[in-house]
């Protein structure tokens, strides 16, 4: 993920990223469409931009009480473990390390992303601080979320005194707190939000609003960060940067005349008349509530180090072991009625038998993997609504039948292997929107990471079908459904569709997703020690696109690359 959403900076629209599964490279290209929510390549969210403060009003929720200060921070040596996987540049850094299970065997989120408060005047050096923890944490899924964002819209009466500076921006009346309240909650809940984009030249948010998902680690910068009681409450750090009255002037000069077209009376006019006071009044008390104050701003590496350690040591505390939960949980239980088996007819075993033959061709099976999917497709099809619906045939006559009742059918594939049952979902339901989602496994840890996806726009009025051609533990299956739910999609609209499962993938996902529909054409009774389905099918992906498999595969999910 570029480390920018600001446009004058971002100057990579697209990038071509190739992960190499061992022996044959595979290119995943990814154009930031314009119909699609966004990719992610684990990397850094930025939504930000340098700013003021706002209007006039009362002020009921805030200034809330002193908090106790620091606490004791242990030190950490996680600072010393070895970089994650990047692809650096001259302009940006991407991730290429993936985001860890952020829920347990239960499917339900059991850890929130922890969340930097930082506070300042205007032109402190929020921004630069902010960027400096995240360049020192090296972490990948950081969100930069700026209060600039969320400056309310404006009457057209207010329009015009802000184009004469005298509107005020640094009262906390300028800014919506219920929808930025509303946005970080969710955001620190692991959910997918929308964010809006304030344009500073009209003075008001623009048609597009930017999707955020997945952060682990949330920076939250914004003159008023410390003024809303609500919103200090999701502060898990609060840090106040300190930065001297005629450095903050001389830097807001400087910015306002460059890169924001104002002039200079009109800059000194709006800092004395708004700016100054409001910094006294309202922002510069909340100095008290910080757990740290940074004097200096970005300068200041000693409090920058100490602030880095204390977040590597939350993120070390909230780590979590979700397939090794998998694999001792649901022994011996019976198999649950939201699983729908392919009927094994003569055909359905003939294919398997082909398939699953270890001498079988690619070519053979290729064309008999097709067969399955096209009558898997269509035996999940006849779960989705449907209502009754009159027609007239050409003889005249009226003949009831059915037709879909909803708003869309989406389909989901997992990368790499899910993504072989597109065309057969495409046969079947005309011009029907694909989403994609990239899970591989930590070679070190053994649990999934979800490293890249890309989803339709609104896709929480649809119905989806999430493709993946094998489940072994379900770990894979697991989030790629907790992903789903994270951007609203509703649980019993999900269908799971896998050409082979095993009963532990099916007791998982059924157990921690009860309205989740799976439809499958086998399930094999074991899983080994190394999550192969047993007696299994083999690496779907290698013998479907003829690569080689590493030694230590699993069925539970996309290939693992090697980097």
């Amino acid at each position: 993920m570029c480390c920018t959403t600001n446009a004058a900076e971002c100057e990579c629209p697209t990038y071509e990223i190739t992960l190499k599964w061992w022996k044959s490279p595979w290119s995943l290209r990814m154009s930031l469409l314009p119909n699609y929510s966004g990719a992610r390549i684990s990397g850094c969210w930025t939504l930000t931009s340098d700013g003021r403060g706002a209007g006039d009003g009362s002020l009921d929720r805030l200034l809330p009480s002193v908090s106790t200060g620091l606490s004791p921070r242990k030190r950490t040596t996680s600072q010393c473990k070895s970089e994650p996987p990047l692809l650096r540049t001259s302009k940006r850094t991407i991730y290429t390390a993936g985001r860890p299970p952020w829920y347990n065997e239960h499917g339900t989120q059991s850890k929130e992303a922890f969340v930097i408060g930082l506070c300042g005047g205007s032109a402190s050096g929020k921004t630069t601080v902010a960027r400096k923890i995240i360049e020192a944490l090296d972490v990948p899924w950081v969100v930069l979320l700026s209060m600039d964002s969320f400056y309310k819209v404006l009457s057209s009466e207010q329009q015009s005194r802000a184009a004469r500076n005298d509107y005020n921006f640094d009262h906390p009346d300028a800014f919506d707190f219920d929808l930025l309240t509303h946005t970080l909650r969710k955001l620190k809940q692991g959910k997918s939000v929308k964010i809006p984009v304030y344009d500073f030249t009209t003075h008001g948010r623009q048609k597009e609003w930017k999707t955020v998902y997945g952060a682990s680690v949330i920076i939250f910068e914004g003159i008023m960060a410390f003024v809303d009681k609500e919103l200090l409450q999701l502060l898990d750090m609060k840090i106040f940067v300190d930065t001297d009255s005629d450095i903050r002037l001389v830097r807001r000069l400087r910015r306002d005349i460059t890169e924001r077209g104002r002039d200079i009376e009109g800059v000194i006019k709006q800092y004395n008349k708004f700016v100054k006071p409001a910094f006294e009044q309202y922002i510069e008390p909340t100095m008290r509530l910080a757990d740290i104050v940074v004097p200096r701003g970005g300068g200041n590496m000693v409090a920058i180090d100490l602030i880095v350690q204390h977040v590597h040591s939350q993120l070390e505390e909230r780590e979590l072991s979700v397939r090794a939960a998998l694999a001792s949980a649901h022994q011996a239980q019976p198999l649950p009625q939201t699983l729908s088996v392919l009927e094994s007819t003569p055909q359905v075993k003939g294919m398997h038998t082909i398939i699953r033959n270890k001498e079988t061709s690619r070519d053979e099976f290729i064309f008999y993997s097709k067969r399955l999917m096209r009558l898997l497709i269509e035996r999940a099809l006849s779960f989705l609504p449907s209502q009754r619906h009159v027609v007239q045939t050409p003889q005249g006559e009226d003949y009831e039948g059915r037709t879909f009742h909803g708003k869309r059918i989406t389909g989901v594939s997992i990368l790499r292997a899910g993504e072989t049952m597109e065309p057969a979902l495409r046969a079947v339901c005309k011009d029907v929107r694909i989403g994609k989602i990239l899970i591989q496994t930590n070679q070190d840890t053994g649990e999934p990471e979800l490293h890249y996806l890309r989803l339709p726009k609104d896709i929480s009025e649809d119905h989806v079908i999430l493709m993946d051609c094998t489940v072994s533990t379900g770990a894979a299956a697991m989030m790629a459904v907790r992903v789903l739910l994270d951007h609203d999609v509703q649980e019993d609209k999900i269908l799971l569709v896998s050409l082979l499962m095993a009963e532990m993938g099916v007791h998982s996902v059924a157990y921690a997703f009860p309205q989740v529909k799976i439809i499958t054409t086998a399930v094999d009774k074991k899983v080994n020690d190394l999550f192969h389905i047993i007696p299994g099918i083999g690496n779907f992906g290698d013998r479907y696109f003829g690569t080689d498999a590493p030694p230590d595969w699993s069925d539970d999910e996309t290939d693992e690359p090697s980097y």
